[in-house]
This record gives structure tokens, sequence and C-alpha cells, in this order.
């Protein structure tokens, strides 16, 4: 059997010290919008207990599906890598980067030399995205969908070059025999991709490749709400499962703190996957069994 837990949308705070020069680009947006809104909805302590929590289950893997920073300033790209150091090494922690990643020229550079070995793995060739985590017969395929955005944009995209080596990799996953997870902070499907701020551009064609390749599951952040849909796989239905910001506070307006827990397995010739939701409610500071289900 194999563990996975999910989490994402981190958005670590508090702010380091912002300087005005920092400020003179699309970080200005973003900095309006923390001191007005995000600096009340989301707490570190909320989520340091949340983390603890759900490192007690012992999870094979843990999978971080982007926006670790809010402004992508210097500072907050150390603070990232440190933080991921508490999660655990590089090859027990696989993180996939967010827009608030990318949130500036040279931001994801910066972040893939700082803690590029939690985004790594097997790839196709010097390309970093894809990327393989192979755990027994499950197989991580982690995507980028970070891009640098006009301000108020936060819309992400996945380069057709990404895209077809996405295809060869799932192709030959598929082929062995492999659980294939997909992580990628934008969800793919329709009813969220479809906004041209805040959605997938062009996820028709990412839908396309999984719709030709297949897939097992897909992992999504993004939208700070837990939600639960599928797109067309090789045959099947792909399910595509988004979790709730690990930072998100109980009380504020979007869902509070949630992780989600997945055990694979197979079962002679089928799979046999369940997920459980642990978080807060949206009153009182305790984290609880929110909710359990059979993926397959």
């Amino acid at each position: 059997m194999t563990t996975l837990a999910h989490i994402s949308d981190v958005h670590l705070a508090p702010l380091p010290r912002v300087h005005p020069r920092d400020l003179l680009s699309k970080r200005i947006t973003g900095f309006v919008n923390w001191q007005l809104s995000r600096t009340r909805k989301m707490r570190s302590d909320s989520m340091l207990a949340l983390i603890e929590h759900m490192k007690a289950q012992e999870p094979d893997q843990i999978a971080v599906t982007g926006d670790l920073v809010n402004l992508a300033l210097d500072e907050e790209i150390e603070r990232a890598d440190a933080w991921l150091a508490t999660l655990g090494p590089p090859d027990k922690v696989c993180v996939v980067p967010g827009n608030h990643d990318a949130y500036v020229r040279g931001a994801l550079g910066r972040a893939l030399r700082t803690y590029g070995p939690y985004m790594s793995g097997e790839t196709l060739d010097e390309h970093p995205f894809p990327y393989v985590r192979r755990l027994g017969e499950v197989a991580i395929i982690g995507c980028s969908s970070a891009i640098v955005t006009p301000p108020f944009f936060a819309a992400g995209q996945v380069s057709n070059a990404q895209l077809g080596r996405l295809g060869r990799i799932l192709d030959v996953l598929g082929e062995a025999g492999y659980f294939r997870i997909v992580l990628i902070h934008h969800p793919p499907c329709p009813e969220f991709a479809q906004s041209r701020r805040l959605g997938l551009w062009k996820a028709e064609t990412f839908r396309q490749a999984v719709a030709q390749s297949g897939a097992e599951m897909i992992l999504h952040g993004h939208t700070h709400e837990s939600s639960i849909s599928s797109i067309p796989g090789k045959g099947a239905e792909v399910p595509v499962i988004g979790v709730a910001a690990a930072s998100a506070a109980p009380g504020g307006h979007d869902s509070p703190g949630r992780y989600n827990l997945f055990r694979i397995e197979k079962l002679g010739t089928d799979w046999s996957c369940t997920m459980r939701e642990f978080g807060y409610q949206r009153v009182g500071d305790d984290i609880a069994l929110r909710l359990q289900l059979r993926i397959y």
C-alpha cells in the first residue's frame, strides 16, 4: 500500500519586510491584497497544527501543489526552502509550482535553484517538468502550470512542449501498469479552467492529452476550496481532486485549512484508492475527519 498526503496553497505568512523597490512590479497589487484581505485569512499557527496532524499519519509521500509564497520575494523563497525541510527530505516531499511561485519574471527560476530537489524526479530530457516519482506501483507526475501573468491575473498554462512530454510519460507508465497521479496547480476542469483571469489557459489541450494517454487521478490546488470533479481519460473518467488552502484560518470566507490522505493499493488486477479529508471546520480549532470516500 502507498499512502500519499496532498496539501496546497501554503502562502507562507507573515510577509517579510517589503522594500519600496520590491513593489515596482505586479507585486504592488499582491501586497495591497495581502494587507487588505489575506493577512486576516492566513494563519501560520493553524497551518502548523494541520501539518503536524498530517505528518502523524506517516505518509509515504507528501505532495504540495503550489503557491508556497505570496509575492515571490527572495526572502520568501528562502523561507519556503526552510519550510519544506520541516515537512521532510526531498525524496519524501514533491512540489509543483503555482502562480504565486512565478509571480514575477525570474521567480520560478530562483525557486528551482533554491529548492529544486523538491521539484525533481525522473525526466525525459533536460526540462524539469513533467518529472516522475515512482513509489512501488504508484507514479506521481509533477507538471508546472506556473507562468508570469499581468496584474490582476492568476491564470496558468501548460506549454505544448510540456504536454507532449506529459503524453509520452503517461503512455509509458500506463503500459507498465502504474497508478498515475498528475500534480498541477491550476484545475483543468472546464468549470474552473474557463476563467480568463484565474483559470488554466488552453486547458482543452491538457484535457486532450489526458484523454489520449489516460491517468488514474489528478490533484490540484489554486481554488482554495475542496472539490471533486472529473475529466475524460482513456476509456474511463479521471477523478480531479482539489484541496482547500493549507493556511486558510477557521472562520474566514474560504474553506479552512485541510489536507487529503490517499491510500492506494492493487488488489488482483484492480486498483483500490480511498481518500480521507482532514481539516478544520468553519468554526473552532479542532482538526477532524471531514470526509471519507472510495475513489477506486
